[in-house]
């Protein structure tokens, strides 16, 4: 992985190669997904970035293919725990940024298959999707740490031309090969991640990135690579239906059916359609004894998630065979515990019309309006008037609350013996729809 932020929608000037609307809105509904982050890195455990953040000679990584033997990889045993805890659709990386596939490419010999799990391990996590009833995920990274091209695309265009026709030809066999995809999760495609930002050459000061802020102010300006818009014309022409994330776009191109805010919490947005992605650990790819995070911070991210108006996708990174550790597997059936009783709150609501706060947020679905109180200021919350009258209110773990409705605002107040420690719930009814 690495930071970014795609916006979805259009840039102007720029073609739309969006979605319909309908599948948008049912991935929209979904609110939560797993994550999956595995590959030949897992191998190590150091995460998913060890081969360039330890400058591993490819020659030795490589050769770790010989351990990647998949002898726990249950792709059926995974997507139980998905829908474990409440998830509703799954990604998984099909192949990370140092190049290695987890299907059987035909233009790659770095792959699964040529590994000691001699597997379609892509295959198999499409089939158990699909089984479980979850919308199948495929995340695949453009660039590849392999090709001289990528870090210095004019010094070595050859290079930078065949990692592009690489992408074109393995995006067109996952989206050929493995039947509909729902979710094509692009990650550092666009001419302006060459070179992680690349670098200038200035005769008078040297090598220099070319921007500390990239790439919000100050864009590639070399020969243009990726061609993002053909790119986009062959994933629209093979799945007409998939949903395409904004990483793959470079400056001024269709920025994607959604934005991607990484490791943060997306702002209120309930125009473009978006999703923070996560960590339950500190790492995407598995480390051993990596701190995980509390139900409470779970429970709490997707209520804020859902109160701004975007989805969550919250990663794990299976062990090198292949298998979720048991404290991560445990800590997933806690927060689908907890959907037990609130996802009423969370599936199928939109966020609103309340605007989140250090307190908490509201999201809502027809005359329905849920509270999520997460910090309570206090005594009691206070929110701004509704035109609608509020007819009845509840809380969702049996708490009742106090609501005094006025033109002024709406003052709502819990017993703090009634509350509850990660996320107190409330229901108000109004006489109409939000």
């Amino acid at each position: 992985m690495m930071g970014a932020f795609g916006q979805s929608g259009t840039a102007p000037g720029a073609r739309s190669f969006g979605a319909p609307e309908a599948a948008i809105q049912r991935w929209r509904e979904a609110r939560f997904g797993m994550f999956i982050h595995w590959g030949l890195y897992s191998v190590l455990g150091h995460g998913e970035w060890a081969v360039f953040a330890e400058q591993i000679d490819y020659r030795d990584y490589a050769k770790l293919a010989d351990q990647f033997n998949a002898s726990e990889f249950d792709a059926a045993a995974m997507a139980a725990a998905a829908k474990s805890a409440g998830m509703k659709y799954m990604v998984l990386t099909s192949r990370h940024h140092d190049g290695f596939c987890l299907w059987d490419s035909k233009v790659s010999d770095f792959k699964s298959t040529n590994s000691a799990a001699r597997r379609d391990l892509v295959a198999e996590y499409v089939r158990a999707c699909r089984d479980a009833g979850l919308l199948v995920g495929l995340y695949y990274s453009p660039l590849d740490w392999r090709f001289p091209g990528f870090f210095f695309p004019a010094m070595y265009r050859e290079s930078a031309e065949a990692m592009k026709r690489q992408t074109y030809e393995q995006v067109e066999e996952l989206l050929t090969n493995y039947g509909k995809i729902d979710i094509l999760w692009f990650d550092g495609g666009g001419d302006d991640w060459l070179g992680f930002g690349g670098l200038e050459w200035g005769y008078s000061a040297g090598w220099r990135t070319r921007d500390l802020k990239w790439p919000q102010e100050k864009h590639y300006a070399g020969k243009p690579l990726w061609e993002t818009e053909k790119l986009y014309e062959l994933v629209r022409r093979l799945q007409p239906e998939v949903l395409m994330n904004g990483r793959a776009a470079s400056h001024g191109d269709w920025q994607g059916d959604f934005g991607t805010p990484e490791r943060k919490v997306g702002e209120f947005d309930p125009n473009n359609a978006w999703e923070t992605c996560e960590v339950l650990c500190t790492s995407w790819g598995w480390e051993p004894n990596d701190p995980m995070k509390s139900l409470r911070t779970c429970v709490q991210l997707l209520a804020r998630t859902a109160v701004n108006d975007g989805n969550l996708l919250l990663n794990v990174g299976p062990t090198g065979p292949g298998a979720i550790e048991p404290r991560q597997a445990e800590r997933l059936k806690e927060i689908g515990a907890w959907l037990e009783q609130h996802g009423q709150s969370i599936y199928g609501t939109r966020g609103g019309p309340f605007r989140s706060g250090a307190w908490g947020g509201s999201t809502h679905r027809g005359s329905s309006i849920y509270l999520h109180i997460v910090d309570w200021p206090e005594n009691a919350i206070e929110l701004p008037p509704l035109k609608r009258k509020i007819v009845a209110s509840r809380g969702m773990t049996g708490a009742k609350p106090r609501i005094e409705q006025t033109p002024q605002g709406i003052r709502v107040s819990v017993p703090p013996e009634r509350r509850q420690e990660m996320d107190t719930v409330i229901v108000l009814e109004l006489d109409a729809p939000v």
